[in-house]
């Protein structure tokens, strides 16, 4: 996998996207996994690049991807950002 695509993008079924930065091993490690928590609607503790860690409940997601980092959106979990966490 490019380690450029650590972009985990979630539509939820509200109509809402949530856009996480992974950490290099959880996108690995999600990778395969992903349609199975797609498809069982599983619960998954992810690490972000920032080091804080985020539970993600399948079961509310409609399509979810790895990608590039989208430059339009807001992003959780960067560790280029200056704060940490979910502050804006």
């Amino acid at each position: 996998m490019s380690d450029s695509q650590r972009t985990l993008i979630l539509h939820l079924a509200t109509g809402n996207e949530v856009v996480f930065t992974l950490s290099p091993k959880s996108a690995k490690s999600i990778k395969p996994r992903l349609p199975v928590l797609m498809a069982s609607g599983g619960v998954d503790t992810l690490e972000l690049d920032d080091g804080n860690t985020v539970a993600v409940n399948f079961g509310h997601v409609v399509a979810a991807h790895l990608d590039e980092l989208p430059s339009h959106v807001r992003v959780y979990g960067s560790a280029n950002r200056k704060v940490s966490g979910f502050g804006v």
